[in-house]
């Protein structure tokens, strides 16, 4: 059985495994569904790109023009020696020096629960790009869950490696959570995927609420509401 995310406001399912790229190695998975949501050739821009690996990713496998903002120097010096044009900059701060549509996709991968203004973070998003993806860690997951009740304590797992005190997460997401979030700002969501603990797609057919309670990660492809 196919794997398929159906979130309740859009009604938009995606049959997701049907669209990643084999052999890809060490390649992180959710790079891989990011890759298989970008058109080929489209303009556009990374936000908290970290080292480059998902924008050289884009670059090598659909030959986008692609850009990126990275908080850390030494993130921005990794994206410079792979030879991405990559600049130092804060989500939080810097997005509202963009003009409308300036990119065709605009991606935040793993970073907005990072952000002090996420609702204000994603309203740039959709104003920069005509497209915009998002993936995110999913604190609702089971074993976050199971932990907190449990043991008392806030999970460390392979997703969320850091210790409570350590961890740049200042907002901790549900998909449940986003998706109202996306309702809050008039976002369309188009596709949407969960992942599992693994970084792989889901494959069974359930609803959105499902997937808050079982997915790991959850990818986002969205539109501003309204728009052709």
């Amino acid at each position: 059985m196919s794997e398929s995310f159906t979130d309740a406001a859009s009604g938009v399912p995606w049959d997701a495994a049907e669209s990643l790229p084999r052999g890809e190695g060490a390649t992180r998975i959710d790079h891989i569904v990011v890759l298989g949501l970008v058109p080929p050739g489209a303009r556009v821009l990374d936000i908290g790109c970290g080292d480059g690996s998902l924008l050289a990713l884009l670059r090598d496998r659909r030959g986008v023009d692609g850009r990126g903002i990275e908080l850390s120097r030494e993130g921005v010096n990794a994206c410079l020696a792979r030879g991405l044009p990559v600049i130092q900059g804060d989500a939080d701060t810097d997005l509202a020096n963009y003009p409308d549509d300036a990119f065709d996709v605009v991606v935040l991968s793993q970073t907005i629960q990072a952000t002090r203004n996420p609702r204000i973070v994603l309203e740039h998003l959709l104003r920069i790009g005509r497209q915009v993806i998002i993936s995110f860690p999913n604190f609702g997951h089971w074993r976050v869950r199971a932990e907190l009740a449990f043991r008392g304590r806030m999970p460390v797992t392979e997703i969320m490696p850091e210790t409570w005190y350590e961890t740049p997460n200042i907002h901790h997401c549900t998909i449940r959570d986003f998706v109202g979030l996306c309702r809050d700002v008039g976002a369309r969501i188009e596709k949407a995927t969960a992942l599992d603990a693994r970084g792989r797609p889901m494959r069974f057919s359930m609803p959105w609420w499902f997937w808050n309670l079982i997915g790991a990660q959850g990818v986002f492809l969205l539109r501003r509401g309204g728009r052709e």
